[in-house]
């Protein structure tokens, strides 16, 4: 490893967060126990800078990321997949890094250099100095630092590769870099502030100004999105040499012998690296923007659970995103916040793009409803919801989808019949409707060992547990299933064949199973009724949200969910609780019915006999069932 690529904290994971407790610490002893405030202030003044780094970056990351805004003005068309996501988990190491620096320089500084009082909170001449200072110092020493990295192989092989790793340039991208670089990017930025104070003429806004302007240029020409009108450019063509644009920086990353100034394209131009594609593939993204762009053939409409997991959008907290969503301190900070803006979006909103993968050039996209779980089982709020599913389907058969996949409560039979209200409401739909549930009756069915003889099924006269009662007693399974509804239950029982009828047995209490190993729970149990389960039971469900691990001695199985083939591009984002690269057998569902090009719409009750079918279809197609035991 090459002296100062790594991080002296790299293996210490959030512990390092633990390095700006000096800091903190300095600020309360000086205000508990010292006179002079003066070195408190400065040090209270590098933490809020630092945090206001950090949200400069998350704020460009959520712009970026949201693309029901930005899809139309995306530079690089591609995705960024977990593996990206890890290279860059920690963006936020330079950060520490100068708030480190900039310590030291405060404890080294004499105490008559930290009197507050001798600092103005502004100076124009600061400000000027800091220009004259940028132009003529860190601009040019950036631009040459930079090209001779890119032409020593042994530099960029050992450094600056590793800012290149990134294949989707985005603004957690910008400042991913190796200690050296981060070190010398310091010097780069650090001049201005302490050549305007060493000349007598800083100021506090100066430092606050700089130091977050800097970082947002920096994300600004790492964002994928083009946000500077080619208009702007055509009037005032001089803006062209003064300011680099998205566009411009990812010309870089694509031609690694282009573009390498700091944030002023006239020092490409003096240096003879301009690319010269650089203003006209500028211009060509503005004007597409307006045209029609590739359109997904692959719809998941999914919705929001609850308060608390709607922050685990992409677009909020990227990081935070890319794995399965567990509550979070955090979280309950922003809960106020979040719970306004569901209000907001409950007055006035419609489904929207939130993420999207390609599969063997499929663009599959997940388009996301502006509800949460508690809202379906309002019924006043009912006829609105299905205003939204109904847009959303209607929308994507203008844009020519071929399938469009219903999430959990989008397809609730109370709310809509599985999507049945839609298919009649709009007999001439191109696009196909899906539930998915097909598959997610396969997968919990083949989750049950062949030898099993006895079941016990919750939810029995559901959807699914139609399905996998059915089914099972063609096997010669003896299914239990709980209803109070006789009526319910022998509907069910005399669409068996007749010779597998005496195998659906109905129970109305717990007490039934309490010999049966072998529970499918599709209504959530309580603790008490778990105790009915002999010791070794092992709980199969496809009941949201799942039941509680009470039982010790018996095992929980996952929900019903397949992992996406090996050859899925762009996957950045985990589907709620599932692992990465997982997703809920229902979207699993509509992917195959995508991929088999199958033309029939897949809604209200589950036909028990395209059971196998989808199943084999998904195996075929590269999808694998991801069912574990958990004790």
């Amino acid at each position: 490893m090459a002296t100062l690529s790594a991080w002296p904290w790299g293996n210490y994971g959030n512990l390092k967060y633990l390095l700006y407790a000096p800091l903190a610490a300095q600020v309360v002893y000086s205000l508990a126990y010292e006179e002079d405030y003066s070195r408190a202030f400065w040090c209270l003044n590098v933490l809020i800078i630092c945090g206001l780094k950090g949200l400069v970056h998350v704020l460009w990351s959520t712009y970026n990321n949201m693309l029901f805004l930005t899809r139309t003005l995306r530079i690089n068309p591609k995705g960024v997949d977990f593996k990206q996501i890890d290279h860059e988990w920690d963006w936020d190491n330079y950060i520490l890094l100068q708030a480190i620096l900039a310590s030291m320089i405060c404890y080294m500084s004499t105490p008559s250099m930290l009197i507050i009082s001798t600092i103005p909170l502004w100076n124009m001449k600061g400000l000027i100095v800091s220009l004259v200072l940028h132009v003529t110092f860190s601009e040019p020493l950036y631009y040459f630092l930079h090209r001779s990295v890119h032409r020593n192989n042994y530099l960029f092989t050992r450094y600056h590769s590793f800012h290149h790793s990134s294949p989707v340039p985005n603004p957690m991208t910008a400042n991913n870099a190796t200690l050296l670089e981060s070190l010398i990017l310091f010097v780069v930025a650090g001049v201005p502030l302490i050549g305007s104070f060493l000349l007598g003429v800083g100021s506090i806004s100066l430092i606050y100004g700089y130091a977050i302007t800097f970082d947002f240029l920096r994300c600004l020409g790492h964002c994928n999105v083009e946000i500077f009108s080619h208009k702007v450019f055509e009037t005032l063509p001089i803006l062209r040499y003064l300011i680099y644009t998205p566009t411009y920086h990812s010309l870089h990353h694509q031609n690694m012998e282009t573009n390498f100034c700091l944030f002023m394209p006239i020092f490409d131009v003096l240096g003879s690296t301009l690319n010269p594609n650089s203003w006209e593939l500028q211009r060509k993204i503005r004007i597409a923007a307006g045209e029609p762009k590739r359109e997904p053939e692959f719809v998941f409409l999914a919705h929001g659970v609850d308060v608390m997991s709607a922050m685990h959008a992409p677009f909020l907290f990227r990081s935070f995103a890319s794995m399965p969503y567990t509550t979070r301190f955090f979280l309950l900070l922003m809960w106020p916040g979040t719970f306004m803006v569901m209000l907001v979006a409950w007055l006035w909103s419609k489904a929207f793009l939130c993420s999207f993968y390609t599969l063997r050039n499929h663009l599959c996209q997940t388009w996301l409803v502006p509800r949460l779980g508690f809202q379906y089982f309002l019924p006043f709020a009912k006829q609105g919801i299905n205003n939204l599913i109904e847009d959303a389907i209607l929308r994507a058969d203008k844009l020519g989808v071929k399938v469009i996949s219903l999430a959990a409560l989008n397809k609730n039979e109370a709310l809509n019949g599985g999507g049945t209200l839609f298919v009649n409401k709009h007999p001439d739909l191109r696009v196909r409707v899906v539930h998915g549930n097909t598959l997610t009756a396969a997968v919990i069915l083949n989750e049950i060992p062949k030898d099993v003889k006895e079941v016990f099924l919750t939810g029995a006269t559901s959807k699914l547990g139609r399905a996998i009662a059915l089914y099972l007693c063609r096997r010669g399974v003896r299914v239990l299933m709980l209803t109070l509804s006789t009526e319910r239950f022998q509907k069910i029982q005399k669409e068996a064949p007749a010779e597998f009828q005496n195998h659906l047995v109905q129970v109305t209490k717990y007490n039934a199973a309490q010999h049966c190993k072998t529970w499918i729970v599709g209504k959530w149990l309580t603790p008490r009724e778990q105790s009915w389960a002999p010791e070794g039971t092992h709980f199969h469900q496809f009941v949201v949200p799942p039941i509680l691990n009470f039982r010790r001695k018996c095992t929980y199985g996952d929900l019903a969910a397949m992992r996406l083939p090996k050859d899925v591009q762009g996957v950045g984002t985990c589907e709620y609780t599932m692992e990465r690269g997982v997703v809920h057998a229902c979207h699993a569902g509509g992917l195959v019915h995508m991929l088999e090009g199958w033309e029939h719409h897949e809604v209200g009750a589950i036909d028990v006999d395209r059971i196998d079918i989808v199943w084999e279809a998904a195996m075929r197609n590269g999808l694998s069932s991801v069912s574990s035991l958990s004790e």
